[in-house]
């Protein structure tokens, strides 16, 4: 575990990428994150209206294959090849687009990963379109086996698409993809209100005060065989879950109950007395930002403080280090601080900052002094950490680790360079006339043109028509 290169309360400008390579791994105890969604628009606050917290601030929600670093392909074919081929096979499914998106996400999510402490946390908030490709990612990051919890929020209160002329189920739901680092992650639980269905149904009898309580089983699920003690209590014999003495002190205050004569006896269990429902993963008791809501800032995705706190307050103690890398309108910034949280933040736009200032002043009546960096920090460990972003293995940092020819992605030792055509006559152009192609395309193109070596591919269904060389 590494002390944190950065002072609580800093606010980074900048690409989150590049920042977080800076930071020191396992530094960090929760992160959570809500964009970008690929929900094929972008999205701007409008400078008007004018008292508009968030004017300015914008967000893309729209991703190609253009948008995304070519050094990403390889970087992750080279470290997690079992990463890019759901990647790959997510690009066949549903198009480019998504994959250009997770491919974005994935090198991001493995930066997370290396931040987050042995006993750390991450809640990846997302919609129900990529859901499920962000939640195989987060396998092959985190593992399977540390998914806890696919918890679904209702965003929204029930409408109907038929304006668009949709024949299909009203959309009212975000995703909480609940992944930690390890099988030792810091856990405080939380309770609901009961419903008044289950206090109907279960805590149905009442004391003469008004109590509400429910009957309790007193005997032992285990019987005598498990050394449980046996004896009479109000004239019926059993095995009880305790001892005589204890029983009796029990019945004195009141607490066990017959309902009958020769009924085995009941402990009464108080409403009153009860913490509330354990916390499940379906979240419909938090309301979603109401246009008139005192907390909106004119954000167009702004969360509920609700929502962060909650999770915020589940998933961390006091002290601890929250992390949100695409903080938007700084609402985890917000609720890490009034749980008493230390936090970082990270975005693109620079009304972040101003943002962070201006929501803890409405919410908290108190002045904060802000960290603003636009620089990435610097890793003491630096020297010994691959610079994926500038990874050798590339060729003339054109075509990274994705095979020319069946376009899939490699690691760089299973690539060969090969000449796009073949003996040419133009011999200035010789750098432009090279690319990387796997053995067994290198072997299928011997020495055909490239046009003439796609068209084989996609006659033998090794490639798509159509798509680019």
């Amino acid at each position: 575990m590494a002390i944190p290169n950065w002072a609580n309360r800093t606010v980074w400008t900048g690409d989150n990428l590049d920042i977080m390579r800076g930071m020191n791994s396992e530094s960090v105890d929760l992160i959570y994150l809500e964009r970008p969604f690929n929900s094929n628009k972008n999205h701007a606050v409008p400078i008007v209206p004018i008292d508009s917290e968030a004017a300015g601030a914008a967000f893309k929600g729209t991703w190609t294959l253009d948008d995304v670093d070519q050094a990403w392909h390889g970087e992750i074919a080279d470290r997690n090849p079992t990463l890019y081929a759901i990647i790959d096979a997510a690009g066949y499914a549903h198009g480019e687009g998504m994959k250009s998106y997770l491919i974005m996400m994935a090198v991001r999510l493995m930066e997370m990963r290396r931040l987050l402490k042995e006993t750390g946390s991450i809640y990846l908030h997302c919609d129900p379109v990529a859901s499920h490709y962000l939640k195989t990612l987060m396998d092959a990051i985190f593992g399977a086996g540390n998914l806890r919890s696919d918890i679904v929020w209702k965003r929204s209160s029930a409408h109907s698409d038929t304006r668009l002329r949709r024949q299909q189920h009203g959309r009212i739901h975000d995703v909480l993809l609940f992944y930690t680092r390890s099988d030792r992650w810091t856990w405080n639980p939380e309770y609901t209100r009961y419903d008044q269905d289950d206090i109907d149904g279960f805590y149905r009898h009442e004391d003469s005060d008004g109590r509400r309580f429910r009957l309790g089983d007193l005997t032992s699920p285990d019987g005598a065989a498990k050394g449980n003690p046996r004896y009479e209590v109000m004239g019926v014999t059993r095995s009880w879950r305790y001892s005589e003495e204890k029983m009796q002190k029990l019945i004195d205050a009141g607490r066990v109950v017959q309902t009958g004569p020769g009924r085995v006896p009941a402990y009464k269990r108080y409403l009153d007395e009860m913490p509330g429902v354990p916390l499940q993963d379906l979240w419909t008791d938090i309301r979603p930002m109401g246009a008139q809501a005192k907390e909106r800032i004119g954000y167009p995705t702004q969360k509920p403080l609700a929502l962060l706190e909650r999770i915020i307050k589940v998933s961390s103690d006091k002290g601890q280090i929250v992390l949100d890398p695409f903080c938007g309108c700084a609402t985890a910034c917000v609720a890490a601080e009034k749980l008493e949280r230390k936090w970082v933040a990270i975005d693109l736009s620079p009304e972040a900052a101003d943002l962070v200032k201006l929501r803890l002043l409405k919410e908290l009546g108190v002045v904060y002094d802000v960290d603003r960096r636009l620089d990435a920090p610097c890793r003491p460990d630096q020297g010994n950490v691959p610079n994926y972003k500038t990874h050798k293995h590339t060729l003339f940092g054109i075509q990274e680790g994705i095979c020319a020819g069946c376009r899939v992605a490699f690691p760089f030792r299973n690539l060969t360079v090969n000449h796009v055509v073949p003996r040419p006559k133009d011999k200035t152009k010789q750098l432009t006339n090279l690319q990387l192609l796997c053995g067994a395309c290198n072997l299928i193109k011997g020495t055909r043109s490239q046009e003439k070596f796609v068209a084989v591919l996609v006659r033998e269904g090794l490639r798509q028509q159509g798509e680019p060389t």
